[in-house]
């Protein structure tokens, strides 16, 4: 029973298969780390214990009658509060959606439910998923793990930082624009951003539609492939979703003769020359496995990241026009009129960065402007998208630094909103042309803060990326 947080999804699968202890037991060793180390990380927003202990406790009496809904059953899992679920609140880490709670739950939550995982709680997240730092909640900063001075990232940094300190075994983030691989890279986690459509975004807090998917992050490559499996999947209630058959091929990818990118546009970008030396060793590794390195040029993505910022928030702008404090959202007191109540809700309930963006946003869909800004980078997107397509008919995928930099000293960039924008840069690419994307750490900086590294593929080669990516995950281990 000696740290038992400490081991993997696919360690207490086994565990409780073999009876080496009980749904009950684990989650109460949870709920005593979270409890022991929620003050310093902020890490959750909300944690039901005793909900959490009673879906052990029916767990438990599936397994004692042979009767498990899977071999995840009465594991425990955290959500980012973006996510929906009908017996928790879902905030967002918003003041506007401050003690609410969904009459419904995601498509995501509905899987974890069916197969026995005990959702433990929501976590942490910059408020309406906006945010590379982990600092943008309404309720407080999520902190990493490895150095509680330092950001977990975002803007799924609770979800990073819970699996990082062992709060959790797994969970589920939203990426946008990198927002789970990110934290993840930061924390020192596994992370993937899947195909857009191969996870339906039903009950995902929408934030820019065309780009947002839902990840799994978790401590090893093999639970995160475990976790997607169980979270993928075609849904009636979002069109956009679609169901996928991994190939032999993909499945039964070796890396002997596999062909790996290094795109020089990632590698041409201010970087620092620990996470540059961590990336190049990584294909190295890769190198001596009997994979062939090549570095490529992919022009257009030197163009992804003004163009994500202007899509993402035009989108945004859209999105969040609905928290209007009639349709959704807390009200102002004070309004005298309906004018007013929009203009001081908004005000009073959304944070700096949120209306940052919906400004921006509305600027960029506004007339004379639309064509000038959004439609150019809408074409900006088809030509990555253009590009990427080519590079993988003839490459298995591309390998990248996950961040320029390890996780930054908290406050450090909250001046310099540019600063804070360029933390994406290598991982916008994947959401501009729904390809899937996962980091996994690998080494660590001088100080000790986790250094993640990117491998990106074609749409739907999750199952080659998985492989590539373990390979990578056992020699990083030596």
């Amino acid at each position: 029973m000696k740290d038992i947080t400490k081991r993997t999804l696919s360690e207490h699968s086994e565990a409780l298969l073999t009876k080496e202890y009980t749904s009950s037991e684990l989650v109460s060793a949870y709920l005593s780390e979270i409890e022991q180390k929620e003050r310093e990380i902020g890490a959750f927003l909300h944690v039901d214990a005793e909900a959490a202990l009673l879906s052990a406790k029916e767990a438990d009496e599936r397994r004692a009658r042979g009767e498990s809904f899977s071999a995840f059953d009465g594991i425990p899992i955290a959500l980012k509060d973006n996510i929906c679920t009908s017996d928790m609140p879902t905030t967002c880490a918003s003041r506007m959606l401050e003690g609410y709670t969904p009459p419904y739950d995601a498509f995501v939550t509905e899987k974890l439910r069916a197969a026995g995982f005990v959702i433990i709680g929501k976590t942490n997240m910059d408020e309406f998923a906006m945010g590379s730092t982990g600092e943008h909640s309404a309720f407080k900063i999520a902190r990493n793990p490895n150095n509680i001075g330092h950001s977990a990232g975002g803007s799924s940094g609770g979800s990073a930082a819970a699996v990082s300190a062992c709060e959790v075994p797994c969970t589920l983030g939203s990426d946008t624009g990198g927002s789970v691989r990110l934290p993840a890279s930061f924390c020192g986690v596994v992370a993937l951003k899947p195909t857009y459509g191969r996870v339906s975004r039903y009950g995902l807090v929408a934030f820019a539609s065309s780009l947002d998917q839902i990840g799994p992050i978790t401590h090893t490559v093999r639970d995160n492939a475990s976790l997607f499996a169980v979270i993928q999947g075609k849904d009636a209630q979002d069109s956009t979703s679609f169901d996928y058959e991994d190939t032999k091929e993909d499945r039964e990818f070796s890396l002997s003769g596999a062909r790996i990118a290094l795109p020089r546009e990632l590698f041409e970008i201010s970087i620092s020359s620990e996470v540059r030396s961590a990336t190049l060793q990584a294909a190295k590794r890769l190198e001596e496995m009997g994979a062939e390195i090549t570095e490529i040029g992919v022009p257009a993505l030197k163009h992804a990241l003004p163009a994500y910022y202007i899509i993402s928030c035009a989108e945004a702008s859209s999105n969040l026009s609905r928290f209007d404090s009639v349709r959704y959202g807390k009200r102002a007191e004070t309004a005298k009129n309906q004018e007013e109540l929009y203009k001081l809700s908004r005000s009073e309930y959304l944070g700096d960065e949120v209306k940052r963006r919906i400004l921006l946003g509305s600027y960029l869909l506004s007339a004379g402007y639309r064509d000038k800004h959004y439609k150019k980078a809408l074409a900006v997107r088809e030509l990555i998208k253009k590009e990427l397509s080519e590079v993988f008919s003839d490459f298995d995928a591309i390998l990248s630094p996950t961040s320029p930099t390890t996780a930054p000293p908290l406050g450090q960039k909250s001046e310099n909103v540019t600063d804070v924008y360029a933390s994406d840069i290598c991982c916008v690419p994947a959401n501009i042309a729904g390809i899937p994307a996962l980091t996994l750490p690998f080494g660590r900086d001088a100080s000790g803060l986790p250094i993640g590294v990117q491998l990106m593929g074609a749409k739907n080669s999750e199952a080659k990326l998985y492989r590539i990516a373990e390979a990578l995950e056992e020699v990083s281990a030596k």
